[in-house]
């Protein structure tokens, strides 16, 4: 884990970061990066005091400015890391949802960040950033955007998102003592997917569990009508007849997904299916009608990790925000990134 330190001198200390962990912190000297640390801290009451100096730069009050780069304009923006935090949760889950449920987006977005950075995992962004605001990595909406998205409602969705952030300040989630990747989606099938059925790559902490508060969602059952030509040409197959006749399914997840499927000879993961026609899910079955197939899904996005609907229902039974992360994360705890950096 590998910050850059800019005080309010600011004088950059070129080589410098950390890498941390919750276990045992371990100073490297690593070369270049663009995070920048300062003293204004944006609530006095939270922040973490320092129990040393590094290189004469006071860590009280510790904070992180986070260049983000805007796809559509083009541009890098630098925004204090809890208020770039704020238009993300604004971007990605509905001010409507309870306090808890958001909270706990807010905890997964800190963490999806800081798991950028320990990783230096920017190579995919250009300019400098950390980031990109949009679905790429994580939607990042600003003022002016919400304003015009939420018009009269602006204030109080704000405020309350603003609440989510700053009631969570500086906490994300670790695994053995590293930030986990906090991968998250908008409505289950009924249950959770595990990350190897899915990506391939095995995360000890992305496991299947039920999650029956989705069926709430407008998007757990869908229907999706597109003509044969177009899934001929798009899975790169010629079919004919009844959907039985050219199709059927070998094998299904754990998290009910499609594993394999036969289509016109061919062999493909439900993954591999969803992709190239744009389901809403892997969790899907057919019929031909006429010139169409008839394509009806259960869940929207990959189904691994969070659910948002699921935080959003576990939230309204009276479940905490930590409640919701450790039944969809498995064995994380929740730290304070910003003691990792005080400590030392």
């Amino acid at each position: 884990m590998y910050f850059e330190r800019y005080f309010t001198k600011r004088t950059y200390i070129g080589f410098l970061f950390l890498l941390f962990s919750v276990s045992s912190l371990t100073a490297l000297i690593f070369a270049g990066s663009s995070l920048r640390v300062s003293n204004a801290f944006p609530r006095e009451e939270a922040a973490v005091p320092a129990t040393s100096s590094l290189a004469n730069g006071d860590l009280h009050n510790l904070s992180i400015e986070v260049p983000v780069y805007r796809v559509g304009k083009k541009v890098v923006e630098k925004l204090p890391l809890e208020e770039y935090l704020i238009g993300v949760v604004a971007g990605e889950m509905p001010a409507e949802f309870p306090l808890e449920a958001l909270k706990a987006q807010a905890i997964t977005a800190r963490t999806y960040l800081i798991r950028r950075i320990v990783d230096r995992d920017f190579a995919d962004v250009p300019g400098g950033a950390f980031v990109k605001d949009s679905i790429d990595h994580q939607v990042y909406l600003g003022t002016e955007e919400l304003k015009k998205a939420w018009g009269k409602d602006y204030e109080w969705k704000t405020d309350k998102i603003r609440k989510a952030v700053y009631e969570t300040e500086g906490l994300v989630l670790t695994y053995d003592g590293r930030p986990i990747t906090a991968t998250f989606f908008s409505t289950s099938n009924g249950r959770t997917e595990n990350a190897e059925e899915y990506w391939s790559e095995p995360y000890p902490y992305l496991k299947s569990v039920p999650s029956p508060w989705d069926e709430k969602s407008p998007e757990f059952a869908q229907t999706t009508r597109l003509p044969l030509k177009e899934v001929s040409a798009k899975l790169g197959i010629t079919i004919a007849g009844p959907a039985e006749d050219w199709s059927g399914v070998l094998k299904w997840t754990t998290g009910g997904q499609i594993a394999s499927i036969r289509i016109g000879g061919k062999m493909f993961t439900g993954r591999e299916v969803r992709e190239r026609l744009k389901l809403p899910s892997a969790t899907f079955w057919w019929e031909v009608n006429g010139d169409d197939l008839v394509i009806k899904t259960k869940g929207y996005g990959h189904g691994v990790g969070m659910s948002q609907w699921g935080a959003s229902g576990m939230a309204k039974e009276g479940k905490k925000a930590e409640e919701i992360l450790t039944y969809y994360y498995k064995g994380v705890s929740l730290e304070d990134y910003r003691n990792w950096i005080a400590e030392k």
